[in-house]
């Protein structure tokens, strides 16, 4: 089989190139999906009970107009909109998200250390060399101890030590002693803060339902069930685990880029193999805990950077949408997430009930309630976040530009390996771009090799 165009996934990058391909009018081109269903990170599963999980906390909300044209037309009116209700769980008391706006919800002993490593010459001036540092450097001792170390560490599961934070932008709030002090005194919360502070949701389906229906506009040229064997890059022929091969002009690779070097590139050289070993990702288990009963609880999600629960971080899917519990508006669904690697361990035998006990070491549940616990689902992602390790934009400088003279194009959350665009609306616009630089020429924005 020969295409001009030739697309590893489909997840939202694949899906966006495949699509922008189509509507440039270029129907020359394949996708090739190792799965039976589209998607990728961003499927949905329903399970034995009737509960929708996703794999991690989705929220749909965009930077870009073409991301924002295409989820109306895909959604029609089918969604719910929801304003972001998040909280913090530090020390046993609830603080709204971001926490270092909020500390007046802390006891006074840990407020005042808040405030205190935030006074004048308190903090370092010197530049940070790392994610650590800058943590540190940034909020002060109080507020890196009780909330940004321990979360980070549970998100990553990579020491900040180990990890840049040029990655930062608008994924983290910083903090203005001011605004801090004056929160305290008046007693006001500041929650509006992020570019996901109102979000949209499918109605029915979870997040999956929307990459499954973009799927459908492009079927035709979607193979499912076939995973990648092997790229001899200098004929330009892709061979699947089924021994079919597939010879292409381009190549757009959402896997993980690791993966395409080391395990499918022909022969690749030291330096590739060596630079792809430089990249860094944790695993995620994504657990659902289904309840047969409901309870009054307006929050969207939280976060839990203490030690008295495995999960870093616990959805209220049900609050997404009544559809998913198996009797619309009745029940629980409590999507909790768990992430593993070399430097945090976990037993994967005993993850669920753990779980379970940090849901009612934090309150989300009482222990009567594990009595109507009616579902127990979970998924283990093997690449959950790529991590902004110190080493990672130079590996990238070293890959990108040589895959791109073999007409291979990596791109998507680990094509790319940049956790800064790799949002749900970035990677689909990964995918867009790179087909209008195909097609027209026209230079990417959302992901930047330099």
């Amino acid at each position: 089989m020969k295409r001009k165009y030739a697309i590893i996934g489909a997840g939202p990058t694949g899906l966006g190139a495949a699509r922008r391909l189509m509507e440039l009018g270029e129907k020359d081109f394949i996708v090739l999906e190792k799965n039976s269903y589209a998607g990728g990170l961003a499927s949905s599963f329903t399970d034995e009970k009737g509960f929708t999980w996703d794999i991690g906390g989705h929220v749909v909300f965009s930077h870009y107009d073409y991301y924002d044209d295409l989820l109306t037309e895909i959604l029609l009116d089918e969604y719910l909109e929801h304003l972001r209700e998040s909280w913090v769980r530090s020390v046993k008391s609830w603080v709204p998200y971001p926490f270092q706006n909020n500390i007046r919800h802390l006891p006074n002993q840990v407020k005042w250390e808040c405030v205190r490593g935030l006074l004048p010459g308190v903090r370092s001036e010197n530049s940070p060399a790392n994610f650590y540092e800058w943590i540190n450097n940034t909020f002060g001792a109080g507020i890196a101890k009780y909330f940004m170390l321990p979360y980070n560490y549970k998100v990553w599961a990579t020491y900040p030590e180990m990890m840049s934070f040029s990655w930062i932008g608008e994924r983290v709030s910083v903090i203005d002693l001011k605004t801090v002090i004056k929160n305290i005194i008046l007693e006001q919360d500041q929650l509006s803060w992020g570019p996901n502070n109102k979000f949209r949701f499918p109605l029915k389906g979870g997040t999956g339902s929307i990459y499954k229906k973009l799927a459908e506009t492009i079927s035709s040229n979607i193979l499912y069930n076939t995973s990648v064997s092997s790229i001899d890059h200098k004929n330009k022929i892709l061979t699947d685990t089924d021994g079919n091969t597939y010879e292409y002009e381009y190549l757009l690779s959402t896997a993980p880029v690791d993966i395409l070097v080391k395990k499918w590139l022909d022969k690749p050289s030291e330096d590739l193999v060596n630079a792809a070993n430089i990249l860094k990702h944790n695993s995620v288990i994504v657990a659902g805990i289904g309840l047969s009963t409901s309870k009054e609880d307006s929050r969207c999600w939280m976060y839990f950077p203490d030690d008295d629960s495995p999960f870093y971080r616990v959805t209220n899917f049900h609050n997404y949408s009544p559809n998913n519990t198996p009797v619309p508006g009745e029940g629980r669904a409590l999507m909790c997430e768990v992430s593993y690697s070399n430097h945090k361990k976990i037993d994967h035998d005993q993850v669920l009930n753990d779980v379970e006990d940090g849901l009612v070491n934090t309150t989300m549940i009482t222990e009567k309630d594990r009595k109507d616990i009616i579902s127990r689902w979970s998924i283990n992602v093997d690449y959950g976040y790529p991590i902004p390790c110190l080493q990672r934009d130079e590996a990238l400088q070293i890959l990108q530009p040589a895959l791109e003279s073999m007409n291979i194009f990596s791109r998507g959350r680990f094509g790319g390996w940049k956790y800064e665009v790799s949002n749900m609306d970035h990677s689909v616009m990964q995918g867009v771009e790179w087909a209008e630089r195909m097609i027209n020429g026209k230079p990417e924005t959302t992901y930047r090799i330099s």
